[in-house]
């Protein structure tokens, strides 16, 4: 175990509704999340002394802090790569508190990423940009590969070339999440499950993705308050522990699809998460009865079930065939309903359902949770955790 597991816990969470049109700026609802996460915590603004967002988010945090009335800061930090952010925000407000640079340290994420900027659409300015990552995108952009849909898409023929894979076996995971946000109020997608057959009557998006094997686009903002362990366990709810932090970027590391590696099937990135979060957390894939994954595309749940060692290289699609995923199976996966059926807030919305499992107040709860594996964004630079009961 390393020196960061156990010493800070979430204290709390909050959230917007999730919508298609909130009707109100991102900063706006940036600070109604936190707020609503530090009263979930029993905190105060005036408590807060730390921040850590996405590198994508527009929300200064100053501005937050203004908003909310938070006198000052200590420790402020941004996490670059996207949804690959997600839980590496809570793994620096660990290691703020855990470090006694800060004592109550806030992550947040905000956007109107359906009536403001679609990350679905093609980013002219992405090409242009004067960083490595527009160079990179000069490449691979005049060739079609110019949205995340099209990069996945590459990759997902190489798992179905590769292991005999369907995309029926894609259909199981959206299927599954779909159930679980029908039965989630707070979903987008509440009370709107989805067949086998519909999903391949879908419209192709780009081959062999179809549109819902993609998640959807969405309004909102999540917030998370991070604090010691023992400060934790003297507020408001039972405390979600971090025994396990970790981010990874593997060999020759490219953006959704790492077209550069010789085996294209596979991401190492997730593979270097789960051997730290394994280690420093002292325990397997045996003994996490819930997992949080981020479910941008279906196939990366697929192959996040395979580097996390939940099964072998290939055999997820035989894993999940069975239900094994949904909520009466061995290891339900997103009981929220995830990025596909509850909303798109970049995985933030993942680590509050890891929380409200641990907590044991999910709509959706799962018996005898003790510990919860979450992680974020794939493809890209990654990051994980995993909680435990407090």
């Amino acid at each position: 175990m390393s020196g960061l597991s156990g010493a800070a816990a979430i204290a709390g969470i909050g959230a917007t509704e999730f919508s298609k049109d909130s009707g109100r700026s991102e900063l706006q609802l940036a600070a109604e999340a936190v707020r609503g996460a530090l009263a979930d915590a029993g905190l105060a603004p005036s408590d807060v002394d730390g921040m850590v967002t996405f590198a994508m988010d527009a929300n200064a945090e100053i501005a937050v802090a203004r908003e909310l009335g938070v006198p000052e800061l200590r420790f402020f930090s941004r996490i670059p790569y996207g949804g690959g952010a997600a839980c590496a925000t809570v793994q620096h407000a660990a290691m703020a508190v855990a470090t006694g640079i800060a004592d109550a340290v806030v992550c947040y994420r905000a956007f109107n990423e359906r009536s403001g900027s679609r990350f679905g659409r093609v980013q002219a300015a992405a090409v242009a940009a004067a960083t490595s990552a527009g160079l990179d995108n000069g490449w691979h952009y005049p060739v079609g590969l110019s949205t995340p849909a099209a990069t996945v898409a590459m990759f997902a023929r190489r798992y179905l070339h590769e292991f005999g894979a369907t995309s029926e076996d894609f259909g199981r995971v959206a299927v599954a999440m779909r159930r679980h946000a029908a039965t989630n109020p707070k979903a987008w997608f509440h009370g709107r499950p989805i067949t086998l057959a519909e999903h391949q009557a879908s419209r192709w998006i780009v081959e062999p993705l179809h549109l819902l094997d993609c998640c959807q686009e969405s309004d909102g903002a999540v917030a998370i308050v991070v604090t010691s362990a023992a400060r934790a366990r003297d507020l408001a709810h039972r405390p979600a522990v971090i025994t396990g932090a970790a981010q990874g970027s593997g060999s020759d590391q490219f953006t959704m699809t790492s077209y550069y590696r010789d085996d294209l099937a596979g991401l190492p990135e997730m593979g270097l998460v789960a051997e730290q979060l394994w280690r420093q957390a002292g325990i397997g894939p045996a003994d996490v009865r819930v997992a949080l994954l981020y479910d941008h595309f279906t196939p990366f749940v697929l192959v996040q079930l395979e580097e996390l060692g939940f099964c072998g290289r290939g055999e997820a699609p035989g894993f999940i065939a069975d239900g094994r995923i949904e909520l009466d199976g061995a290891l339900p996966v997103n009981p929220h309903g995830g990025q596909l059926g509850e909303a798109y807030i970049h995985g933030m919305n993942g680590i509050a359902e890891a929380v409200r499992q641990i907590r044991g107040t999910s709509v959706n709860q799962v018996d005898g949770v003790e510990n919860v594996v979450v992680t974020a964004g794939t493809g890209v630079p990654t990051s994980g955790l995993v909680l435990a009961a407090g």
